[in-house]
């Protein structure tokens, strides 16, 4: 099975797309450049979190195929339990795709529409269980489509023999995860496990995903892969289409029997460990932050999809967040700026409370994103407020820089204290000043000779390589980017 990122005719599209891009918006306006053209910069994800279906049609045409996103990530489309927070889109009633986001026609719409601005769809697969209830008893309820359920009856898809009932543990949740079993047959947070064991289940959630394929979908990302065992990872994607993308929530968890390195058989996997650790990289030497991946506790780099945080650790707050503002930025910059893994980056709501769910109509719908004129990391926002740091001036500026500069090595590094730059190949140069005074010095490039503009500034910041060296003034908790698309 071909994993993300992969080269195919819609890649091709997506190149002529975005040569088409840069030639015509500043800064990137020389006609003369255009995107590494082997597509191996053609790969960045967002996880739009909890955007309605119109919404992520209409970001794809008018933000993210222009930008140079690859992939765009929506929230479970399957039917869900009624509830205004945000996680009841992942406790599944039914695999009907109506969800308070929108309806199977707005998603087909939106697939398609997404494709043609270049963009995949990758769906937010929530197969390792059901719903959980309030109590130790059965509740009947009834879903956001109207099916009816109980906590281990699904009419038409399960019923109690389709689940696990660990017995490992009082309330067969689990407790241990230094214990295998428990992790992969007991209850996560008391949500009906599946006995994905089974040659029924098994079957079941295959025919779902085949059916979201059969919408356009390019992709998934499995929901806590890490709970169902490797071997049932396997059977279920086995079923699919040979070319469908998988990535793997597996968290890593030290010493734990658990790991991700179980899984990348079946295709890539999150690493949860960059995330954790970019942040005191930033807080010491950000020059490290381009090692991380290189040591042990690590997938290797072609299994890896990394990330600075996503809907889960920006709540549990094992990551930065947008809440971190311009440390928040500089870590997305180096991980759009460096080599290792597969970069994702992640746009969400505003929140105090870690229940919230996203802004909603009298009948729970959800309603439909406004990001504002400017948005960024100073923005003043308050509950429900969407974030959209996808769009924010830098992490966009450095999702076009990557389409640039492909996989040109990394060359010309530099660093001092709570400073680094770095080039890659003869295609772009980008330097972050973590530190609290202005960075003003000369850092030799490979760029050729000319005049630069930063794409990581509004406008045209304009930047002059004389003799292989260029001059620089970044100021404090900033950072600044040239490639060869970028002329004044």
């Amino acid at each position: 099975m071909t994993h993300l990122p992969r080269t195919s005719a819609r890649a091709l599209t997506v190149l002529a797309l975005l040569a088409a891009t840069v030639a015509a918006c500043s800064p990137h306006a020389d006609p003369g450049a255009a995107p590494a053209t082997d597509g191996s910069g053609h790969d960045v994800g967002v996880e739009l979190f909890q955007w309605t279906w119109d919404a992520v049609a209409a970001e794809c045409t008018d933000e993210l195929g222009p930008a140079g996103y690859a992939w765009v990530l929506t929230s479970p489309p399957q039917e869900h339990v009624r509830g205004e927070q945000w996680w009841t889109a992942y406790q599944p009633v039914s695999y009907r795709v109506e969800s308070r986001l929108g309806t199977r026609e707005q998603y087909t719409a939106m697939v398609a529409t997404c494709h043609g601005a270049g963009v995949e769809v990758w769906a937010d697969a929530v197969v390792n269980h059901m719903t959980g209830t309030s109590t130790s008893t059965d509740v009947p309820g009834t879903g956001w489509a109207g099916s009816a359920y109980e906590h281990y009856a699904y009419p038409g898809l399960y019923d109690d023999a389709d689940f696990h009932h660990c017995g490992l543990t009082p309330d067969d949740d689990i407790h241990d995860y230094d214990d295998a079993a428990q992790v992969q047959t007991c209850e996560l947070v008391n949500l009906a496990d599946l006995a994905t064991d089974t040659p029924h289940v098994r079957d079941t959630v295959t025919a779902y995903l085949t059916d979201l394929l059969s919408l356009g979908v390019d992709g998934f990302r499995i929901d806590a892969a890490k709970h169902l065992p490797p071997a049932d990872v396997a059977a279920i994607v086995a079923g699919l289409p040979d070319g469908t993308g998988i990535v793997q929530e597996v968290i890593r968890g030290s010493g734990e029997p658990v790991t991700p390195e179980q899984y990348t058989a079946n295709g890539k996997v999150f690493e949860f460990a960059w995330g954790r650790d970019v942040e005191a990289v930033l807080a010491g030497s950000p020059d490290l932050a381009l090692d991380l991946g290189s040591g042990a506790g690590y997938l290797p780099s072609d299994d890896a999809v990394v990330f600075v945080d996503n809907h889960d650790t920006e709540r549990n707050g094992s990551t930065l967040s947008y809440r971190d503002g311009a440390t928040y930025v500089l870590a997305n910059v180096l991980m759009l700026a460096g080599t290792y893994g597969t970069p994702t980056v992640y746009s969400g709501y505003a929140f105090d409370d870690t229940d919230l769910g996203p802004a909603q109509d009298a009948d729970g719908r959800v309603l439909d994103v406004t990001c504002g004129d400017a948005p960024g990391p100073d923005a003043d926002l308050a509950d429900d407020d969407w974030v959209c740091q996808h769009r924010w001036a830098a992490i966009a500026g450095m999702v076009g820089w990557r389409a640039v500069v492909g996989d040109a090595p990394v060359v010309d590094r530099w660093s001092q204290s709570d400073a680094v730059a770095l080039g890659r190949g003869e295609r772009g140069l980008v330097v972050v000043n973590a530190g609290d005074d202005e960075l003003v010095t000369t850092l030799t490039t490979s760029l050729p000779d000319g005049r630069y503009c930063d794409v990581l500034a509004s406008g045209c910041a304009e930047v002059t390589v004389h003799d292989g060296t260029v001059d620089v003034r970044v100021p404090p908790h900033t950072a600044q980017a040239w490639d060869v698309a970028a002329r004044p």
